[in-house]
């Protein structure tokens, strides 16, 4: 969707044959890494950073800190109560109440969270966040963000 809106993305997964269907779609660059258990493999900052699904609790501060100025964080992965309904069950991978409010609060200003039940397209209990970094009052990036990898 954003590659669509004319938007550089870069996907990032440790897993290749998941960035196989990315690769393919023009404006979409693929980063084989993992992100867990080696060097982090990014030296810039962003205008956006998208997670979803994922949570990796020693990256966090890394995933706030990614966001350029005058960027955004949109970030949705489940919570705590998952476990009530099916998959993932593991704690270590269920957000706690107000974690990721908490994980952004020193660096980013928080436009929605939302932590709850939703029912639909599949229940699942989740939190969501966006949340952005703020620049100097009206000011604008001259040139947008390049991906330096």
């Amino acid at each position: 969707m954003l590659a669509a809106a004319g938007h550089p993305v870069l996907g990032v997964d440790r897993d290749a044959a998941a960035l196989q269907s990315l690769d393919a779609l023009p404006g979409v660059r693929v980063l084989q890494a993992d992100l867990e258990n080696a060097p982090w493999p990014l030296r810039d900052r962003f205008a956006a950073v998208v997670v979803t699904n994922y949570l990796w609790r020693p990256l966090l501060p890394r995933i706030v800190h990614s966001v350029d100025e005058g960027g955004v964080l949109i970030y949705e992965t489940f919570a705590l109560g998952q476990a009530s309904i099916g998959r993932p069950s593991n704690p270590q991978f269920l957000l706690r109440p107000g974690e990721l409010l908490d994980a952004v609060r020193s660096e980013l200003r928080v436009v929605a969270y939302e932590d709850g039940f939703e029912a639909s397209p599949r229940g699942a209990f989740v939190q969501r966040i966006c949340a952005v970094r703020e620049g100097a009052p009206g000011s604008m990036p001259e040139q947008p963000p390049k991906y330096n990898l």
